[in-house]
């Protein structure tokens, strides 16, 4: 009986409204959350039927997908999909080299058959289903505790998924809502054949570049399209010459109305993780340690890949996507930091976690559910002490090209001894083609000297760290002294073959026995590492068990407490698909400055220099200069928008999301949030959240008079100008 309290269903905050007007623009919500605040989107403006947009099977919804691990929407009947520039920034770098640098020229193919290939691991995901599971995964996990509830969770996840995937070209997933409360199947359509189909040059998809990353006013052209294609049967297939366009089931259709200030707008898209139900203690290690020691080691990254690379034009470009990827999350993290300051979050999320307490303490049951709550703080305060070495070792995998092929390939022999139920999950044969798809494009990734460089800086603050926090494995394999770590990285990566994909492709087919037999250093060194890194993975399978078995607590009392205030909760974004309404919003962010909600070309002049990251391209200006707008042009301001600002909630993932109107036209493109609101993904502040958009009468006039695709154009049913 110790949950009877607190045994609040999935449907309970389906079913609370919004009571206060302070939180009316708030919230990711799932689709079938949104017949349940019907009444606040049709007062906020929108003009269809909420039902609609629960049903993943209808449009809008159908025609919103998940695109290289953010977003995108079908435009055309034929499969051509939008998404931002800086999502479809691998691919354009996957298909530039020296002399074809399509980074800094752009690409419009001229026909289809002109359509650039993706990386092999670029997927498009089209959601089909999304069905609630939670008696089914939590049903073997019942009195258990640490790793043996993580296992039983793990193994229920497993079964689902496999059982889903039967279906060929099927990605299934299991989602974790309310931090182990609920769980939900999610089944995906795998378009694994995208090609590249019109980019703009950089110098207008990331025009103002890092110093304009997170600031308004914004002047970015930040669009790509790709196109999805699929095997001659209409079936998911690898890239072929032979393969025709995907048909999607429903398409966005590109509005050609004006927008104004005040307009309703709503946007879908798959937000990836936020963090705004965690406990307050979290806070404070977000703010305290988190963010400021991410901001240091990625600007130390950024510094060595940046000074290693400067002199060889091949490495450059080699880098250029993880550079900016670098460069975007560093500006990320200092910005989540400061917002999270300026709204003094530690202090509001503690004093509300003490209201919360108070109010527990007077419900039935409230003992078992603190003891709960204390043991979840527990688990976390563990974690605590080896923080730092855990960073560490986590950038040493995601960081590098090939080591991290190595440390693959070694831990999909050793999981391919398993049946492949019990193998873990990222080296099922499900994932097996991912795996492929990673390892072929590493040397295009890759630069000996700029990997040693990089694991140099990584390992040397892992050599300063108290002798507590040291693992023997990676002392034995890269030594103690920098000395030993130069010797030991120089005789590694001279050693090495997996620079060729063949023999990286080799290594992927190869058995244990085969593995160990090897005389390539980076594959030795791979193994020896590989007792540690699944001792380190298990012991964090058994705090995460713990975790998701004591959170619910948590939740539970939140969502109660929540509900006592008049207040909804929606889940914490987790890469599912969710959806946001709101309105295109000016925002006052402090005394004396006012943001107006659209930006015109003529802050592209304002701002051009002829240098990176302001080198508008001449086209460009002249375009600008002749002023031949036609029906894209912003009437009240007699010239070209290029950008526009709303209060939607958004956090990262929602790149590339389509920004709706209130008959569901699409208005605008998302891919950024305002300096101010970056911290968002922990805490929501009204004040100063707001999301930045390229308006899709931008994306048009580029496409009519600057750098023409009338094709294009024809395919989305809009005017040639």
């Amino acid at each position: 009986m110790r949950r009877r309290l607190l045994s609040l269903s999935v449907s309970l905050p389906l079913a609370l409204g919004l009571n206060s007007a302070a939180y009316a623009d708030e919230g990711m919500w799932m689709p079938s959350q949104l017949p349940d605040i019907a009444g606040q989107l049709k007062a906020a403006g929108f003009k269809g039927n909420a039902r609609d947009l629960a049903e993943l099977a209808k449009p809008p919804m159908n025609a919103v997908v998940k695109v290289g691990g953010a977003s995108g929407a079908f435009v055309s009947k034929d499969g051509l999909v939008l998404t931002n520039h800086h999502v479809a920034f691998g691919v354009i770098q996957y298909n530039s080299k020296p002399g074809r640098d399509l980074i800094q020229d752009g690409f419009i193919a001229a026909d289809r058959a002109a359509e650039l290939p993706a990386n092999p691991d670029y997927r498009v995901l089209v959601t089909t289903g999304f069905d609630r599971i939670t008696d089914r995964i939590l049903a073997g996990a019942s009195g258990k505790q640490g790793r043996a509830y993580f296992d039983a969770v793990d193994a229920a996840t497993k079964a689902a998924v496999a059982e889903c995937e039967r279906e060929p070209g099927t990605r299934c997933s299991v989602a974790n809502m309310y931090y182990g409360t609920d769980f939900y199947l999610v089944r995906q359509l795998e378009l694994r054949d995208v090609r590249l189909v019109y980019a703009p040059p950089n110098a207008i998809g990331n025009f103002g570049g890092e110093v304009d990353n997170f600031v308004w006013p914004r002047h970015a052209g930040d669009f790509t399209l790709l196109r999805a294609y699929v095997g001659r049967d209409g079936k998911p297939a690898d890239y072929s010459p032979d393969n025709v366009p995907y048909v999607p089931p429903a398409h966005l259709q590109v509005s050609t109305r004006n927008v104004k200030e005040g307009d309703f707008a709503m946007l879908a898209g798959y937000p990836g993780v936020t963090f705004r139900h965690r406990m307050a203690s979290e806070f404070s290690n977000q703010i305290d340690w988190q963010l400021p020691s991410r901001v240091a080691v990625y600007q130390q990254m950024i510094d060595v890949i940046e000074g290693t690379a400067a002199k060889d034009e091949a490495a450059r470009v080699a880098y250029a996507s993880q550079v900016r990827n670098l460069k975007n999350n560093l500006k990320r993290a200092q910005g989540e930091l400061d917002g999270l300051r300026r709204s003094d979050a530690a202090r509001v999320r503690r004093e509300d976690e003490t209201a919360m307490f108070a109010w527990l303490d007077k419900q039935p049951d409230a003992a078992a559910t603190r003891a709960d709550i204390a043991a979840a703080q527990a688990v976390l305060d563990a974690g605590v002490a080896t923080r730092d070495r855990d960073q560490l070792i986590g950038l040493l995998q995601s960081q590098t090209q090939l080591l991290r092929a190595a440390i693959t390939v070694q831990r999909l022999a050793n999981e391919r001894t398993k049946p492949d139920a019990q193998r873990e999950i990222g080296y099922q044969q499900r994932d097996e083609v991912l795996i492929t798809g990673q390892l072929k494009q590493a040397q295009r990734r890759y630069a000996p000297q700029v990997e040693k460089a990089l694991l140099t800086e990584l390992l040397t603050q892992y050599q300063a760290l108290p002798p507590a926090q040291h693992v023997a494995e990676l002392d034995a394999v890269f030594g103690t002294t920098s000395a030993q770590l130069k010797s030991k990285l120089d005789a590694m990566y001279a050693g090495t073959q997996l620079n060729e994909e063949a023999n990286r492709l080799a290594a992927m087919q190869a058995d244990r026995a085969m593995l160990a037999a090897s005389k390539d250093t980076l594959l030795q060194a791979a193994a020896a590492l590989m007792p540690a890194l699944l001792r380190l993975d298990e012991e964090a399978k058994a705090s995460a068990g713990e975790l998701l078995r004591l959170r619910p607590a948590y939740m539970r009392a939140l969502i109660a407490f929540r509900k006592s205030q008049g207040r909804a909760v929606y889940p914490d974004a987790n890469s599912t698909l969710r959806v946001s309404y709101g309105r295109i919003s000016a925002m006052d962010p402090r005394d004396g400055v006012h943001y107006r909600p659209l930006t015109t070309v003529q802050g592209i002049v304002e701002k051009h220099t002829g240098e990176e990251p302001f080198d508008a391209p001449q086209a460009l200006l002249d375009a600008i200069a002749k002023g031949d707008f036609g029906t894209t042009a912003e009437p009240s301001l007699g010239t070209q928008t290029v950008d526009f600002l709303t209060n939607l909630d958004t956090t990262g993932g929602n790149s590339g999301s389509p920004v709706l109107d209130a008959q569901g036209k699409l208005i605008g493109l998302n891919f950024d949030s305002n300096w101010e609101a970056v911290s968002a993904s922990w805490m929501f502040d009204p004040r100063f959240k707001r999301a930045i958009h390229v308006d899709m009468r931008y994306l048009r006039w580029l496409l009519a008079k600057v750098y023409p695709a009338p094709h294009l154009l024809k395919e989305m049913a809009l005017p040639a100008e």
